[in-house]
């Protein structure tokens, strides 16, 4: 064990989430559906079976002697979040980094706490006790959060000129990104619970020969197969709509090069999470949320730096700051009052 070292992992892990789409600010002569498919073929289904590779021997046969039920419900929960993911990427269009992370993050913190218990028909679970009520206090926290992040955002519509507001966030659009950030925040929570429902595959991978550390790494992989099948389902058909399949018969090494290290950074935020839990010992279910609160926090900040709340008043500042504080103290309230 080694709390302070994972808890550096969680943290890495939110910065990743955090960053991993600046890169496509700079894709020049590409649709959206375009650079997306290269990114996800890259993050999805190419770094995953690399990662693998390196770190669990024999991989392959510790993924397929996994009971089929396994990694049906793996997949399944990663076509959930490739749902998810799709609207993840249209609310920062529509909201940009830091208000869109922050609406996110919230949302699928607060989603990925209150489904298991409920789709599982243990809803009187999060009553239960002093615990169980301390966690709903801070999911219904990281919901009044959101409140205050969106009242920010819905500020920063009605104060700043429509050209002003383009400057940072070239599409912004409250509405839609509201929408779309609803969207993410609950499907989006399908990764964790696929990350955590495959034990089995966890264990093969350790007595093949892993590091405990790199335990979790094909699982990884299978929830992520899930996830590429929405995700390319939805790009194809996006470029046949828009007749934007030319995109590929005219590749830029540019391109290809800053999606791909879009792909390879928004990876390393699960591989953050999987690697930083077996150093946790009984705390290692706070995992998800440390990445979350992270991730809102690195966002917000790059956020402020990249202009998307220059111009502001002191009043839609000071709503952005509080709902964020409001945020990070709920995820460690929910953390901290899940220890079983």
């Amino acid at each position: 064990m080694n709390p302070i070292l994972g808890m550096l992992i969680f943290t890495c892990g939110g910065l990743a989430g955090a960053t991993f789409l600046l890169p496509a600010r700079y894709v020049k002569g590409w649709a959206y559906e375009s650079w997306w498919f290269i990114y996800v073929l890259v993050g999805l289904i190419i770094c995953p079976p690399v990662i693998c590779t390196f770190t669990v021997p024999d991989f392959w046969n510790v993924v397929m002697s996994a009971p089929k039920a396994v990694l049906l419900r793996c997949a399944g929960f990663g076509m959930m979040w490739g749902v998810g993911a799709l609207a993840w990427g249209l609310m920062v269009r529509y909201l940009g980094i830091g208000l869109g992370l922050a609406i996110g993050c919230g949302l699928c913190a607060a989603t990925g706490t209150l489904i298991p218990p409920i789709a599982t028909g243990h809803a009187a679970d999060l009553v239960k006790d002093a615990a169980a009520l301390t966690v709903l206090g801070g999911v219904f926290g990281s919901l009044a959060g959101i409140v205050f992040v969106g009242l920010a955002g819905k500020l920063k519509e009605d104060e700043l000129p429509e050209e002003e507001k383009k400057k940072a966030v070239m599409e912004f659009d409250f509405k839609k990104g509201i929408i779309t950030a609803i969207i993410a925040g609950i499907f989006s929570a399908g990764m964790n619970f696929g990350l955590q429902s495959a034990g089995v595959i966890e264990e093969a991978a350790v007595k093949a020969g892993a590091n405990p550390c790199w335990r979790g790494m094909p699982v990884i992989m299978v929830v992520l197969w899930g996830g590429f099948i929405v995700e390319a389902v939805w790009c194809f058909q996006q470029n046949w709509r828009n007749k934007t399949f030319g995109d590929y018969a005219k590749p830029s090494l540019r391109n290809i090069l800053l999606c791909a290290s879009i792909g390879i950074i928004w990876v390393m935020q699960f591989v953050c999470t999987k690697a930083g839990e077996p150093l946790m010992g009984d705390l290692k279910y706070i995992s998800f949320a440390i990445m979350m609160a992270s991730t809102i926090l690195f966002s917000t900040i790059i956020g402020v730096m990249t202009g998307e709340w220059k111009g502001t008043s002191a009043k839609t500042k000071a709503y952005l700051a509080f709902g964020t504080a409001v945020l990070v103290v709920s995820f460690c309230v929910i953390s901290f009052a899940s220890k079983p």
